[in-house]
């Protein structure tokens, strides 16, 4: 199930790179099935919130998934320093959307994407995807008392070390855990 859920979160948290190909491309839904002649006549628009609703229905799929992870708590005093990293990732996030900007055709798309989707399975170091934002979701890295430095995705709202009360964590990998 673990490898299952890593690949949905790596999906989800590179499929915008393919949504802002679409987008600048102007590939509505009707490009791809142009068979179909409800899709065909749709709005660009209408077809740019399909691709949207995708990774953000995903997203929401992988938070209720979460709860077939193992469980880990933390408890009072184990945290030793806790550092909001909402703004740190956001900057190589978007570097992604450049990427994107710059591909020119769909083959240069896979080849792109897939060693971007490999590259972040394999990495299994963090899995910030910012449509967790959307789901009232924080990112912090976190310092345990033994020295550990992990990675939490949480809805809760973390100041200080000894606000870190958590009872029940699940665990992504061994330097990831979401909290629900």
């Amino acid at each position: 199930m673990n490898t299952v859920f890593r690949l949905l979160l790596t999906f989800n948290a590179t499929s915008l790179l393919v949504i802002i190909f679409l987008v600048q491309k102007s590939f509505s839904l009707g490009h791809f099935f142009s068979k179909c002649p409800y899709l065909v006549n749709l709005p660009n628009a209408v077809s740019y919130i399909a691709y949207l609703l995708v990774p953000i229905a995903l997203t929401g799929l992988s938070i209720f998934l979460s709860a077939c992870l193992g469980k880990d708590s933390f408890g009072k005093g184990e945290i030793i320093s806790i550092e909001h990293a909402n703004n740190s990732f956001l900057p190589s996030y978007l570097g992604y959307f450049f990427v994107a900007l710059s591909v020119g055709n769909l083959e240069t798309l896979a080849v792109v994407y897939g060693v971007l989707f490999v590259f972040t399975f394999l990495s299994q170091a963090l899995y910030f995807n910012p449509l967790f934002l959307l789901f009232g979701f924080s990112f912090y890295n976190i310092t345990t008392k033994n020295g550990a430095v992990v990675f939490l995705i949480s809805r809760c709202s973390y100041k200080t070390p000894l606000d870190v009360i958590i009872l029940e964590a699940y665990r992504i990998n061994n330097y990831t855990f979401i909290e629900k």
